[in-house]
């Protein structure tokens, strides 16, 4: 065999090697691809977009609010949903005509202001308090998504990961896209939250 033939065997073997190695446990273990399926997280993200979903984030930092998060349905784990969470777990979320209350373990109360909803529904209103484990979640398009509203809390294990990279559309791509962070403002009664997207 020609010293060619020899050098392209090597490649492919460390090309291959490569592959085993660094590649597939990447894609099984750290990230995975998510196509988003339907409108309700219209505008932030859009039937098609092609996003990537941190698996390990959660190994390390507990779910937060304003994460949007890929996660398997509770009635039928072969489905995978798209939400933001709204309420962590021992907290109570209260919906009054599309005004999202919040009242922490503490006792604060904070009032959600959310930017990244467009639709409102505000003829709905409900009151949940979460247990150790378990996440409100609700899509921006709030009358077009099926949500914690809906089937009730998330459990923790259902949780996939958080999307941390939106790759299509191109004129859309950037990483940690519709992230949001809330701010508490004091006043005599409650604290005001306010949502500064990304």
């Amino acid at each position: 065999m020609s010293d060619t033939g020899k050098g392209l065997l090597k490649d492919l073997f460390t090309l291959a090697l490569l592959i085993v190695v660094v590649v597939i446990p990447i894609r099984v273990f750290v990230i995975s691809p998510f196509v988003v399926d339907g409108e309700s997280m219209y505008p932030t993200f859009e039937n098609l977009d092609y996003l990537i979903v941190d698996e390990l984030v959660y190994d390390f930092s507990a779910p937060a609010r304003g994460d949007v998060i890929v996660f398997r349905y509770p009635g039928d784990p072969s489905v995978f949903y798209i939400k933001r969470i709204i309420g962590l777990p021992g907290e109570t979320v209260s919906i009054t005509h599309g005004i999202v209350t919040i009242t922490t373990v503490t006792g604060k109360k904070l009032t959600l202001a959310e930017p990244y909803v467009v639709n409102e529904d505000v003829t709905y209103s409900k009151s949940v308090t979460l247990t150790a484990g378990e996440y409100f979640v609700m899509g921006d398009n709030r009358p077009n998504s099926s949500d914690s509203r809906v089937w009730g809390p998330l459990p923790r294990y259902d949780i996939v990961g958080r999307v941390d990279f939106r790759l299509l559309p191109l004129s859309r791509m950037g990483f940690f896209p519709g992230a949001a962070t809330y701010t508490s403002s004091s006043s005599a009664s409650t604290s005001a939250a306010a949502a500064l997207p990304s």
